[in-house]
């Protein structure tokens, strides 16, 4: 039986921490009192503020696996831009394209197609099996413009989404079950409407709630990660996938899958990984190797249809592109990455990493009696506060413990470890070494021996 976790060892750790933290990045400190002076919050971006400490550690380099701080202190990046920098920080494939774009050639966005585009539409076919692609800067955009796609072309307004979902900054997707009903997520902020009047939220892996949700014939398209990434990794149950895309059909609605962190698992991502085709297919983050890109692709049938409106603006005002979505730069550097940076044998060995990642946690969570999981899919790991692993996001929200989440980030980041944020996610990049992870290992096992029950 699991012995747990001593809630006195763990408070007085805490404060412990936070004082070495508080000592080792005093420059830190003096950057974020500054920037607090131009900066709403501190920090270019809100989110920047979920890291531990009472404020984010500036960096002054970040390359490959590793970033370094403006004191001077080393980390392994496990986090890497909570997806973005997949490919690891400042990739060489990458790097050359950017420069070879702003410097070379030139023309870093000029609202017309360049032999790159092409180039990037067929590695994505080849790799996800939809037939035709359009390019944004963002995932968030990819959702929402496949979002658009499905409501016109089905003539309906409701999407289907699983509860404690992310899918970027996406209105209608702000939504959580509670007591069995569809709700806005909790600190939703000025939703322009209840997304509950749009949305319907089902529990992942809960195909019987799929079809009953289905069956008012209201649903225009099931947006779905593979698995679940930002509630805990929580994967599908067999064959739940393709009765999603199964019902969606039977029911007329647009299938859409969501591969921008599930990208992870593997070379056509997870996806083809459990053997799913869907109609639509949203992607982002990592596929620019840090700089600002998204593509959503089409099915044949699915494109026929959408060529067959002839009443809906595509090209002009109808609420689907951006003047700097496909731009050159953006391009340049999303088909470097993909044709030198995100190969097959490099997803061979960021698997293999992640795999020896787990199996350590494994380990120190079996020798310290902790009622832990570590979840895996492909290059990404996550160990979350419950057994067993959870099933829906529901399960795993209750396995959230924000105590535990500002212990394990700290004593990281006291060692030279950068966990993901918002929750315990490592990410492998073609950067990441073994002694990197091992290095992981053994600070993972003193941190739960310093917490452990006994």
């Amino acid at each position: 039986m699991p012995a747990g976790v001593d809630r006195a060892k763990l408070e007085s750790a805490i404060a412990s921490e936070e004082r070495t933290f508080a000592a080792r990045t005093t420059g830190s400190r003096v950057m974020f009192e500054e920037s607090k002076q131009v900066l709403l919050g501190g920090v270019p971006i809100s989110w920047m503020n979920k890291w531990v400490g009472g404020y984010p550690v500036f960096f002054a380099r970040a390359k490959g696996s590793t970033i370094t701080d403006v004191d001077g202190n080393s980390y392994i990046d496990f986090s890497l831009g909570d997806t973005g920098a997949m490919a690891g920080h400042s990739p060489e494939a990458t790097a050359d394209a950017v420069s070879e774009r702003t410097r070379g050639s030139g023309g870093i966005t000029t609202m017309l197609p360049n032999s790159d585009a092409a180039a990037v539409g067929r590695n994505l076919r080849e790799r996800f099996g939809l037939e035709y692609w359009q390019f944004t800067l963002s995932a968030t955009d990819s959702n929402r413009f496949a979002l658009r796609l499905a409501r016109q072309v089905t003539g309906r307004k409701k999407i289907l989404v699983f509860s404690w979902c992310y899918h970027g900054t996406v209105d209608e997707t702000f939504v959580t079950l509670v007591d069995g009903m569809t709700r806005s997520r909790a600190g939703n902020v000025g939703p322009a409407v209840d997304p509950s009047l749009t949305t319907v939220a089902v529990e992942f892996n809960d195909i019987e709630g799929v079809r009953k949700a289905l069956a008012g014939g209201e649903i225009a398209a099931i947006l779905t990660e593979p698995a679940l990434t930002n509630i805990g990794i929580v994967l599908p149950e067999d064959g739940f996938l393709a009765a999603v895309g199964e019902a969606a059909r039977e029911a007329g609605a647009v299938y859409i899958l969501d591969e921008t962190h599930t990208f992870s698992a593997g070379w056509g991502g997870a996806g083809s990984l459990f053997g799913v085709r869907p109609d639509m297919l949203t992607i982002g983050k990592s596929l620019g190797g840090g700089v600002p890109f998204g593509a959503y692709g089409l099915s044949a049938d699915m494109a026929r249809l959408v060529a067959s409106q002839p009443d809906a603006d595509y090209v002009d005002t109808g609420g689907i592109g951006g003047t700097l979505a496909g731009n050159a730069l953006s391009l340049g550097a999303a088909r470097a990455t993909l044709e030198g940076v995100f190969t097959r044998d490099n997803f061979a060995r960021m698997i293999a990493l992640a795999t020896r990642f787990r199996e350590g946690v494994e380990a120190a969570i079996e020798r310290h009696r902790l009622p832990w999981t570590v979840a895996q899919l492909g290059a990404r790991t996550e160990y979350r506060f419950r057994s067993p692993q959870a099933r829906n996001g529901a399960e795993s929200a209750a396995g959230a413990d924000d105590a535990l989440d500002t212990y394990l980030h700290l004593f990281m980041m006291n060692r030279g470890v950068l966990m993901t944020p918002f929750h315990n996610m490592a990410l492998m990049s073609p950067a990441t070494t073994e002694d990197q992870v091992d290095s992981h290992t053994k600070f993972f096992d003193e941190a739960c021996a310093a917490i452990a029950a006994r």
